[in-house]
């Protein structure tokens, strides 16, 4: 505000709305969620975890609505008492926990963690208002109060604790890593860079200063237009002339195999200018410093393979192509791995993938979950 006198008026009467709602503020910190209690995945529950509902907070004050995962006692080791090494989950960008990633933390419960799958800031059950809104600051929030969260458990070892993200949110688990030194081991898989593909298009297509600044316009008149208006999820009906990957998309999202009514790419997908912030960011720009252990995974077939081997050369040498910024080599590149998965999509590391349409016939079992396990085991200890 450049008049300074009405800047002085404006910051004394919130720092007065403040003292005279106190009450009202606190008990807004304290909001409750409203959740779900049935079984409502698109996969069924294993015999060998407990699951529980439960909530945590963020630094902006938000309410994350989770998914706790346990492995049953004589399960993997799990002995009473025992404090056990643990894993936050999130992904894909625009999905619910009711999809890949509760899938990922009850497998990985399965192996002898405590593992958290939570909607996003904004998303799912979790709080935030408008609906549908993402910025990479606040998501990266998510991960890190989900370290909070787990780091409280009394059966969780503060000191072991690694975060998965999926699709979108791999790239968010990469700039997580690289701002939280508490997070000893994580995995990047089918991973979009969202600030990359936002700001460029895909495949960097639209790599310029020209199709920016029409995207900006665009934008800032959607802003007046109309805040609230959803851009779509997920296309439906498919055109027949569709990229293969929108068709697996589609396959994912909106047929039986991955349907979830909560999810926005399954529906009506983000707000227009929700994602806003991502388009004029560029978040992993440190991650060539992340020294704990890093496993990215991609699917040889994928269309966002790109994303993942440009991050992973970036973070191992510090530039890779895609990458205007150029670093220092990583001082720790041994624990850093490339997991390259021969004929898998990129829904594929949804659901392990199928070998008939909407998750019919046999399954690919695709996802290495062992593998995942066993980095988790070693670099968690």
């Amino acid at each position: 505000m450049k008049n300074s006198f009405f800047a002085t008026i404006l910051i004394s009467s919130i720092l007065v709305a403040c003292n005279n709602n106190k009450q009202t503020t606190d008990n807004d910190m304290k909001q409750e969620l409203t959740l779900t209690q049935e079984w409502d995945k698109v996969f069924p529950l294993s015999e060998k975890v407990n699951h529980e509902k439960v909530t945590f907070k963020t630094q902006y004050g938000l309410t994350l609505a989770a998914d706790l995962y346990t492995p049953k006692e004589g399960e993997k080791s799990n002995v009473k008492g025992e404090k056990l090494a643990a894993i936050a989950v999130s992904g894909p960008f625009g999905a619910v926990k009711e999809q890949s990633s509760g899938l990922y933390a009850m497998k990985m419960a399965e192996r002898g963690f405590v593992a958290l799958a939570f909607d996003p800031s904004y998303t799912g059950e979790s709080s935030g208002e408008p609906r549908r809104t993402a910025s990479p600051d606040i998501n990266t929030e998510d991960f890190m109060a989900a370290v909070d969260f787990l780091s409280r458990q009394d059966n969780v070892d503060a000191n072991r604790i690694g975060i998965i993200g999926i699709c979108g949110w791999g790239g968010i688990a990469l700039n997580a890593a690289a701002a939280d030194t508490r997070i000893k081991a994580t995995v990047a898989s089918t991973m979009y860079d969202m600030t990359r593909v936002s700001g460029n298009g895909y495949f960097d297509s639209d790599a310029k200063e020209e199709s920016r600044h029409a995207a900006r316009e665009a934008l800032a008149k959607q802003r007046l237009d109309d805040p609230m208006a959803m851009a779509g999820g997920v296309v439906n009906p498919l055109p027949d002339d569709a990229p293969q990957f929108v068709k697996d998309y589609y396959d994912y999202y909106i047929t039986p195999r991955g349907y979830h009514k909560r999810s926005g790419n399954s529906n009506d997908g983000w707000r227009i200018i929700g994602t806003q912030a991502y388009a004029n960011s560029r978040f992993l720009y440190y991650i060539n410093e992340i020294r704990s252990a890093v496993l990215v995974m991609h699917g040889a077939n994928a269309h966002s393979r790109y994303f993942g081997e440009a991050a992973y050369h970036y973070m191992v040498e510090g530039k890779a192509e895609g990458y205007k910024f150029v670093g220092e080599p990583n001082p720790n590149p041994e624990n850093k791995q490339l997991l390259i998965i021969p004929n898998a999509s990129h829904c594929d590391l949804y659901d392990g993938g199928y070998e008939e349409k909407a998750g019919k016939g046999q399954p690919k079992n695709m996802i290495p979950w062992d593998k995942l396990g066993d980095f988790f085991k070693k670099n968690l200890k």
